[in-house]
């Protein structure tokens, strides 16, 4: 791994984490599907546009229009609609760690659907993974934890999971900033469709309103999809995955800075166990995937 993918996988690791703590700013003063549903439409019109300037087309693959679509609904609608429903709730901490479980969850169904090869490092890291939420469930619960907003973010990864697994190696040929305008489109219009009959456009306006929707939409929205398309192209999705064990850290870090969020022991003990299980994940499926060329 060369040190422009590394800096690459960080540069996601960091954007990707910080949405739940914008997201979080967000839901307090929005409606949460009708922001998302208009972030997406912002966010997928100036993606579109880029990519014309660039000379991208949007005559796509049929693998890639099923990559889009597929994300579409169930990463951009499902995934964080969901997660935006749920932060009304719950904390953006909170909804970080669920959300960090998906390599896990992508691993899992991958060696026991798929026949993946999975070593005992794997399966280890599997095990010490879901320790890790355990533990944190356990504190969270007894805290008095939301439980419908739980089964919201839990509904959400699982969505992502599926996404994942639906369109694997459906993005490779190019038009990437294309794929992720159109993908962004999609959610929107799904969203629309969701919260126009059963949400009221209440808003309270306010310079952390503004500012918070504006880092959502441009860097967590647009960069962190493009840069991820990106490096998956440059190293594959195996090794990219490899960045997602920061994710907890980073999404309780950013959360407890911005948003000033407690955090227990628990907490802190299943994040380091859930970065660990994730890791050894990533190590194990690396070892086993082929090797790519670079960009």
């Amino acid at each position: 791994m060369d040190i422009r993918a590394i800096a690459m996988g960080l540069a996601f690791a960091v954007m990707w984490s910080s949405a739940f703590t914008s997201a979080r700013v967000i839901v307090a003063d929005a409606p949460p599907l009708t922001a998302l549903a208009l972030r997406f439409l912002i966010s997928g019109m100036l993606g579109v546009l880029v990519a014309r300037a660039m000379g991208q087309s949007w005559r796509l693959t049929r693998g890639q229009w099923r990559a889009t679509v597929v994300f579409g609904v169930c990463q951009n609608a499902l995934y964080l609609g969901l997660n935006f429903v749920a932060m009304q709730t719950i904390e953006a901490s909170l909804a970080a760690i669920i959300a960090s479980t998906m390599p896990l969850l992508v691993a899992l169904a991958s060696w026991l659907v798929f026949g993946e090869r999975l070593g005992l490092l794997g399966i280890g890291g599997l095990v010490a993974g879901f320790t890790g939420v355990v533990i944190i469930m356990g504190a969270r619960l007894e805290a008095g934890v939301d439980p419908f907003g739980l089964s919201l973010c839990i509904a959400g990864v699982l969505a992502l999971t599926l996404a994942t697994l639906a369109v694997r190696g459906a993005t490779s040929g190019g038009n990437f900033l294309m794929i992720v305008g159109l993908q962004m489109l999609v959610g929107s219009g799904v969203l629309a469709l969701v919260a126009l009959p059963i949400e009221t456009v209440d808003v309270t306006w306010s310079w952390q309103l503004i500012a918070a929707f504006t880092y959502t939409t441009l860097v967590p929205g647009l960069a962190a999809t493009l840069v991820w398309f990106l490096l998956v192209n440059r190293i594959g999705a195996t090794r990219a995955a490899t960045f997602h064990f920061l994710n907890p850290f980073l999404g309780v870090a950013i959360a407890a800075l911005v948003l000033s969020e407690a955090l227990g022991a628990g907490d802190l003990l299943g994040v380091i166990v859930i970065m660990g299980g994730i890791l050894a994940v990533q190590m194990s499926r690396q070892r086993s995937a082929p090797a790519r060329p670079r960009a």
